[in-house]
Formats: C-alpha cells, structure tokens, sequence
C-alpha cells in the first residue's frame, strides 16, 4: 500500500457516519416471563426493569440504581436474550453492540465509538446499553503482552470513564455479558461501573423440561415422547445444547420418513450431541470388534453390580464420529449435586471395568 493510498484510507475512515446500532425495542417481543430455565436469574432481573419503569421511587429513597449488570455464564445458556427480555419487559430502547466491534485498526477509533454510543443513549433515556462479549475490550490492562495493545487500553479507559459520567437517576443501565469473569480489569468490576453480577447457571432438571418443552413447541410430536427422560439423560447441558437436540431430532424423523418425532428420534439425537454420529464406514475387524464389546461390556457388568449406581440405558460399538469407538450410556434416576465417597469409588470402578474385562 503506498503512502496516498494509506492517507485516503485514513481519512475515508474518519469520514464515516456516526456509529449508529439500535434495535427498536417494539420489535422485541421477548419477555421475561418467556425466558425459561432461570427462575433466579429472572427475579433478580425483575428489579432491574422496576428500576427503568419506576426510577423516581427509588430515588425518591435516596437509593441509587445500579450503573451495571454483569450477566456471567457458560456459552449457550441465554444471557443475550435475558438482556433482551430486561429490554422488552421495560419496554425501553436497547442499545446492542459487540465487544468486538469497538476494537479498531487505528488508534482512538474505537474511544470514539464508546463516546458516540453513549451520547445517543443519554439522549433515548431510559434506556439499555447492552455489550456483548465484554472480555473483548474489558481484559486486564498490563497483562504482560509483549508491546501492549494501545487501541484496546484506550477503548476500556474510555469505556470506565462514561459509565463514572452518567446519571442513573435518568434511567441508563449498562448490560453486559461474558463468559470469562476472570479476565476483566478490576476498574470495570468495582462499584459504581458494573454493581452487579448476575450469575447465568446451566438450568436445572426443570429448566431442561421446560427449554425441551419451548423448542419443541413448533415440532410435531407422537404419544412416546417423554421429556422427563431425556432431561435426566443430558446433565449439564445448556439451552442451545438442547435446542440443537430437538432440532436434530426432527431431521432424524424427517430422514426415516415419519411424519412425527419419537422418543427414539430425541434420544438418537441426544447421542449425536454428546458423542456424534455413527461412523458407519469405520470398518473394524472381528478382533477389535470383540475387544470393543468385552470392554463395554465391562463398563455395564460392574455397573449393574453395584448397589447405587446408574441404570444402564444403552450399550454400543458402532464408532462414533467424535472418536469412540462405542460406549455405555448410563442415566441417573434423579439429578445430584453432591456425590457420596461411596458413589466416587463406584464411579472409578465403573470406569476402570472396561479394560478388566479387556
């Protein structure tokens, strides 16, 4: 690039309209009712709309609404739809951006575009500003890479100072989401810049009924459907995770020629999801095939003869496109959060059942 060409390409830059990203909230038909899978998360959320409906009887108090909320999560468990919902419940404008969007070529770009964002969230008080993504832009300063990123730094140091200017008695509250807690600078966490932290869990054995329940709402279903099972058999999965089930579910049901999906389809799907599809052209010869099946089987013997361990569900060596080459699928009958010293041993058993039987 010559020297002519790099100067318009500054200057073509600079020449850009005003940064401009806003969703009218009447399109937004999200709710946090509608919102399933997180009873707590919507209660505490709930407080943040009573502050943008009513922000004269808290200041009326003498409280202070938050400045920000940090909605804090694994991928895949709705925390860009929460904010939505807070938005739509409000029914105030949103402001949404990307972390990522701020971070520019050239130094000071994306100060700019910090200073111009709220500049028109001022202006459409009460309102959301919504960043996604915050770790972009939010990482800790002199974090130890070589030669630093002064872009960024400029961004974050912009970024602090706006949301210290602002006069939440107007009704302006940053939203903003992030997978990774640990690497934000301590100046965005302080009180006063992001007051709260809403932690965004994986749902719970209800909240994997009823997130089952609201993707399959559109998708015909027979009589064998039994949502319950396949909560119980897909422990720690999230919202997206069971999304893409149902909707592998129905191409199943689609391919085989049924006009409905089954409890057989839901849990071929589920399989897909944890361990992929079957690898029907993987080929393996009479021996391998038999030391596959002595070492599943193994898993499943020492199961069943335990006192308190899972109930084998399914038992396979067709390979996997995810590298097994089959596996034992155990569902538990109710969902734990805390395992006895008993339960571990007979875990460890189980796992190590496989290549006794080998």
């Amino acid at each position: 690039m010559t020297v002519d060409e790099a100067k318009a390409l500054v200057k073509s830059r600079l020449s850009e309209k005003r940064y401009k990203h806003t969703i009218n909230v009447k399109k937004m038909a999200v709710k946090l009712a509608k919102r399933y899978g997180a009873d707590e998360e919507k209660a505490e959320l709930q407080e943040v709309v009573e502050f943008l409906k009513a922000p004269n009887k808290f200041n009326s108090l003498g409280a202070r609404i938050p400045h920000g909320v940090l909605l804090v999560g694994p991928p895949g468990t709705g925390k860009t739809l929460l904010a939505k919902a807070v938005a739509g419940e409000a029914g105030v404008p949103f402001f949404s951006i990307s972390g990522s969007e701020f971070v520019e070529m050239f130094v000071g770009r994306g100060a700019a575009k910090v200073r111009d964002l709220f500049k028109q969230a001022k202006e459409k008080a009460p309102c959301i500003v919504f960043i996604d993504e915050i770790d972009a832009i939010g990482q800790k300063r002199n974090s130890g890479n070589l030669g630093g990123n002064d872009e960024r730094e400029q961004t974050l140091n912009q970024l602090l100072a706006e949301m210290d200017g602002f006069d939440t008695s107007k009704g302006l509250l940053i939203l903003a989401a992030t997978n990774r807690p640990e690497v934000l600078d301590p100046a965005l966490l302080r009180p006063g810049r992001f007051d709260r932290r809403v932690i965004v869990d994986r749902p719970d054995l209800k909240g994997r009924i009823d997130i089952l329940k609201v993707h399959a709402k559109n998708v015909r279903l027979d009589d064998t459907v039994d949502f319950e099972a396949i909560a119980l058999a897909t422990s720690g999965a999230v919202g997206s995770d069971l999304a893409n089930m149902v909707n592998e579910a129905a191409i199943l049901a689609v391919k085989n020629g049924r006009h409905a999906v089954s409890q057989k389809d839901l849990q071929e799907s589920v399989e897909v999801v944890l361990v992929g599809k079957e690898k029907k052209d993987r080929i393996l010869s009479a021996q391998e095939r038999r030391i596959v099946s002595y070492h599943e089987v193994g898993h499943a013997l020492v199961s069943a003869l335990q006192k308190d361990a899972e109930p084998v569900q399914k038992i396979t060596i067709v390979p996997r496109t995810m590298g097994s080459l089959g596996y034992t699928m155990q569902v538990p009958e109710e969902e734990k959060y805390l395992m006895s010293k008993e339960e571990i041993e007979n875990k460890i058993a189980t796992f190590t059942g496989g290549r006794a039987a080998e």
